[in-house]
């Protein structure tokens, strides 16, 4: 397991309170909606404390968009399927917090060595030997790229580049954020073929072609990985699925704290009460002294929508206007012969359309490893984000077409079994949504949100954006109640390069923009 590094990682200190609910001399009552990573980071948080808390989840296993279920190949070998790749990075520390709970070494994640991309023309840019102390990470990524040179750098329009070193929020959104990150990379003078390799690589992760994602997410997301970090670009992986690593040892953890989860339990509801809320499921229902709605944003929306009495009407409208990110699909496939031992086991791909990454799970993954060490064959995952020009069954030929032309050794490959998933259902980071997206808090005093939708003003994203939203939400309602929080972690909220951020703050200050 490979520790966080960084010696400025930035501590916000727990609230002060009490260690135990027992200590009130009556345990307060918690529902969370949503098993996804915020949902059970904000379980987590509660549980400790000693809060009764009860856990809805609406599918059949935990997990939320990184969870996993059961299937079948045709020969009736039972496997794992997900949503595919995720890429835990080292500068997750709130997500990483969580899991320490029942991995405290962390040796279920195993370390990938290099993380390359490639593009439509063969070139590959590769994240591995770079020098993880900003500014070097990035200005040696940019050297050594086959799509950047000298001149490149030279041509950069320094002025408008300054936010990606000076990143802090919110007030980067504030400048940024009805800006396209598109339009924004258009502005630095930056090639085009680095920023359809590096750039938008990154920005289809977040499931939004480049011209639909905020610029200030995208220097957010510049800030996190490289110019606010010194944990490198390099990540880690679940040595076994998702379920097998990291939620079942969870969910023993919290039952044993006396969590009772409920998944294929839909919350359709919420009422308010005197003391707290009504929690309405069918035909059944029940009473707590505090809610956390980690559900995604179509579900929060019907939740909040059936609630006609809980919130304010400008919060209300908030919630109705967060937008979902274009479709994606996941397609992965068991072949019977392996492919090249050169092959990576996660490669991006940029200018390759419909295709965005291709992984090969018998790398990293042990039940896929042991599926391929017994039957001689691969377990190949394709997938293809912000899917908006093309069905299902269309794009399922294109990845394989794609698959074929990049790992030409898969051409002649039989398939012995295949999933694909199609799903529209990941937030969309857009333009200017940032100033009506909703807070933790809300105007309920014991009623949370948390998701990597909803707003948190740190340097977070993704997986680590669910994770620091539940950690907050719990410690709302700890605080409420006189229990003690829990600290929550981020890379600074600041560009680290004081030069810079003196000339940024030079540059504002004469009303240049």
């Amino acid at each position: 397991m490979t520790r966080p590094r960084d010696p400025r990682i930035v501590t916000h200190p727990a609230s002060p309170g009490l260690i135990d609910a027992a200590q009130l001399g009556r345990r307060p009552t918690a529902a969370i909606v949503g098993a996804g990573i915020a949902g059970l980071t904000a379980a987590t948080g509660l549980a400790e404390r000693g809060v009764a808390v009860t856990v809805f989840e609406r599918e059949d296993h935990l997990g939320g968009r990184v969870g996993g279920w059961r299937e079948q190949l045709p020969d009736g070998t039972p496997v794992t399927m997900s949503r595919g790749f995720h890429a835990f990075f080292r500068q997750y520390y709130n997500l990483r917090a969580l899991l320490k709970r029942t991995d405290p070494r962390l040796d279920r994640l195993t370390p990938l060595t290099d993380y390359p991309l490639l593009d439509a023309h063969g070139r590959v840019d590769t994240f591995a030997g770079l020098p993880r102390t900003p500014p070097w990470n990035a200005v040696a990524f940019a050297l050594r790229s086959p799509t950047f040179t000298w001149k490149d750098l030279l041509r950069l329009d320094g002025r408008n580049a300054l936010p990606l070193a000076t990143v802090s929020v919110p007030e980067t959104y504030h400048l940024l954020d009805r800006t396209d990150a598109a339009s924004f990379l258009e502005s630095l003078n930056f090639p085009d073929a680095a920023r359809h390799l590096a750039f938008e690589v990154f920005s289809r992760s977040f499931f939004a072609e480049p011209h639909e994602l905020s610029a200030a997410e995208l220097a957010t997301m510049f800030h996190l990985y490289f110019l606010g970090s010194s944990e490198g670009l390099l990540f880690d992986v679940p040595n076994e699925p998702f379920p097998q690593a990291l939620w079942d040892p969870l969910a023993g953890y919290l039952t044993g704290r006396r969590v009772e989860l409920r998944t294929g339990t839909k919350v359709d509801r919420l009422a308010r009460t005197p003391t707290g809320f009504t929690i309405e499921t069918g035909d059944h229902s029940e009473t707590f002294d505090g809610v956390v709605l980690a559900c995604d944003i179509a579900g929060l929306r019907e939740i909040v929508e059936a609630s006609p009495d809980i919130g304010t009407e400008d919060w209300r409208a908030a919630i109705t206007s967060l937008r979902i990110a274009p479709p994606f699909l996941v397609r992965r496939l068991w072949l019977d012969r392996p492919v090249g031992t050169q092959r990576p086991p996660f490669l991006g791909t940029g200018s390759v359309p419909p295709l965005d990454n291709i992984s090969v799970l018998d790398r990293y993954e042990g039940e896929a490893r042991r599926w391929a060490a017994r039957t001689g064959g691969s377990v190949v995952e394709l997938h293809a984000y912000a899917a908006t020009t093309a069905t299902a069954d269309i794009l399922e030929k294109a990845l394989d077409s794609r698959l074929h032309e990049i790992y030409p050794e898969t051409r002649d490959a039989r398939v012995v079994g295949e999933n694909t998933l199609w799903r529209q259902d990941c937030p969309l980071f857009g333009v200017g949504d940032f100033e009506w997206r909703p807070t933790v808090e809300t105007p309920e005093t014991a009623l949370a949100l948390a998701g990597d939708g909803i707003r948190v003003d740190l340097p977070v994203a993704l997986m680590e954006r669910a994770a620091t939203t539940g950690w907050v939400a719990a410690n709302s309602l700890l605080q409420q109640w006189g229990l003690a929080g829990h600290p929550i972690r981020s890379v600074p909220n600041h560009g680290r390069i004081r030069l810079v951020n003196r000339l940024d703050h030079r540059v504002r200050a004469r009303g240049i923009d």
